[in-house]
Parts: structure tokens; C-alpha cells; sequence
């Protein structure tokens, strides 16, 4: 399904565009010099940390400590509709959020080739900062200048973005917080963390 030139791409510390269940992402190894491409040509600034996507909390537990109850949240709603803030098992580069890091589970085929080819990925939406996202990956390729093999075509069904989940734990067990509310409305979460089933 990649192309061969799209894995070199990506292997030689390139960024991709790529449609997910949300809106247009990015994606770059998890690297000093992927970073480097990456928060350039997003134009984001180094203290602003970007999301990993991975294929499934499972995956994650190599990067971040997964709760069995954030595990069952995720498992109750739509996958894709969440990005959680984690505890690092190591701290990573800051700019994918040190020792609090934040990883999505992501649902288009497309995003989870890419995962299942490179393993985990960058996650943030195809936009220079402060800008609208494109409704396509092409688009949002397109306007950030990549170069054709750098674009996986899908159209992205647009609206929200995921809901961010800031996850804690402390002496009273683990809690979580919305920090942003997106495809998953904040009230849903609330009240399945009060009374999972």
C-alpha cells in the first residue's frame, strides 16, 4: 500500500501527510531529525509538544504507563476518538511531551499502515500552526509543499479533532481531565469514568 519511495521518505527523516478518522495528520518517526522537518515545516514552536499515533494502547505500552481503566475508556467509544496524556516509561524529546506524553489510537486504514509499517508516529494535524486544517490529505499536502510521494490521498470526514484526555495518577487511583473536548463530547467521558460498564 506504501510506496517505496514514500518509505524512503520517511526513513530519510521526511514528513507525510495522511488522512485519519478526524482531520488531515502528520507523520514523522519519532526522531531528533524527523522532529526537526517536522516542527519546521508545521512552523510550531519546540515547547508546543505533538502527539504519537500508535496502532493500539497495547502498542503504546512500550512508550507511556497505559491504566486498565484508560484501556477500558478507549475501548468503549469509537477508536480514534481519543488522544491521552501519559506517563513516560522514559522521557522522550520534549517536543513530543518529555515525561508526559500524548498517543493516540488511530482508526484510518491508511494512518494504521503507516504505524504498522514505521511503528509509532507523529500525530498532529496537517496545518502550519495557527492555520484551518484542509478537508483532504492531499490538500493539506499540497499547501504545506510536499512533494507528491509524501501525500496519501483520503478524505478526512473533517469536523473535531480527537478529545484530549489528560490521565493522572495519584493516592486516590487515576483520574482523567478533558483538556480539549473533540469527536468525543466531554459529558460522555465524565459520566463513563464515574460508571464504566
Amino acid at each position: 500500500m506504501l510506496s517505496s519511495d514514500l518509505i524512503a521518505h520517511v526513513k530519510d527523516g521526511g514528513v507525510v501527510a495522511y488522512p485519519t478518522s478526524t482531520l488531515p495528520g502528520l507523520a514523522c518517526l519519532p526522531t531528533k531529525p524527523s522532529l526537526d522537518a517536522l516542527f519546521e515545516l508545521k512552523q510550531r514552536s519546540a515547547d508546543k509538544p505533538v502527539s504519537l499515533g500508535v496502532l493500539s494502547l497495547d502498542q503504546a505500552t512500550s512508550l507511556v504507563r497505559v491504566p486498565d481503566k484508560v484501556r477500558a475508556l478507549e475501548a468503549a467509544f469509537p477508536q480514534g476518538g481519543f488522544t491521552f496524556i501519559l506517563d513516560a516509561v522514559d522521557p522522550l524529546d520534549a517536543r513530543l511531551g518529555g515525561a508526559r506524553v500524548a498517543v493516540r489510537c488511530l482508526a484510518h486504514p491508511t494512518a494504521r499502515a503507516l504505524v504498522e509499517t514505521f511503528g509509532p508516529i507523529t500525530a498532529t494535524s496537517a496545518n502550519e500552526s495557527g492555520e484551518p486544517p484542509e478537508a483532504t490529505a492531499e490538500a493539506a499536502g499540497a499547501s504545506l509543499g510536499l512533494p507528491h510521494h509524501a501525500i496519501l490521498a483520503g478524505d478526512c470526514p473533517g469536523g473535531v479533532g480527537s478529545t484530549i484526555l489528560n490521565v493522572t495518577e495519584g493516592t486516590d487511583g487515576v483520574e482523567v481531565t478533558v483538556m480539549r473536548e473533540g469527536i468525543v463530547p466531554s459529558h460522555s467521558v465524565v459520566q463513563w469514568w464515574k460508571n464504566p460498564t
